[in-house]
């Protein structure tokens, strides 16, 4: 369950509220909440990060939108963190740029992976938040990939979760080969191309 149009955020939210039968007065279950929060230090992030979002509902993966920042909402960032494992999260990808600090101030209150998702800036090219990220204090991790690196942050998060789910682990190889299969494509026709030139 990806992301989408303020709209769509509000269905879902709506989706993972208990429903109330009319006949009975029972509560159903609630459906599964997400597994990965994407979680963007401006809204200006998200054309940069939408592709981590792409990719999870590829894979199927449950997952959210979040915008908090580490300097402006500091509080929130940190109650939402703390929160997040009892929420049901299990990964966290988190973009930032400039100082980057989002990342950081969210694996110090939590226990889940943080994954950091430099962006990049007008400034010095995306070079400081990369740092930032990966200057992180002994104790606390962030995996951290590269600048823009949206896809990468959601397959790493994918990676994670495929630990624990077996069918998850089945699409990712499957993945893996039908990379492998378009790299090879490609191959053979140039070969072909060539042919056989010195």
């Amino acid at each position: 369950m990806g992301a989408g149009t303020a709209g769509s955020h509000r269905e879902r939210a709506r989706a993972r509220r208990p429903s109330v039968s009319a006949a009975s007065g029972a509560t159903a279950p609630a459906p599964a909440g997400p597994l990965v929060a994407v979680v963007m230090g401006s809204e200006s992030d998200r054309e940069t990060v939408a592709p981590a979002g792409a990719l999870l509902d590829e894979f199927g993966v449950r997952w959210q939108w979040r915008v908090l920042s580490a300097h402006r909402t500091p509080d929130a960032a940190a109650e939402f963190a703390r929160g997040a494992e009892r929420a049901g999260i299990r990964v966290i990808v988190a973009a930032a740029g400039g100082a980057a600090h989002l990342p950081g101030v969210l694996a110090a209150s939590t226990a889940l992976p943080v994954i950091g998702l430099p962006i990049r800036g007008a400034a010095l090219g995306g070079l400081d938040s990369l740092l930032s990220m990966v200057q992180m204090s002994p104790g606390v991790p962030v995996a951290v990939v590269s600048i823009d690196g949206a896809r990468n942050a959601a397959l790493l998060a994918v990676q994670i979760l495929a630990l624990a789910d077996p069918p998850l682990r089945r699409a990712l190889v499957d993945f893996r080969a039908r990379q492998a299969e378009r790299v090879l494509g490609a191959d053979a026709r140039y070969r072909e191309g060539e042919g056989g030139k010195a």
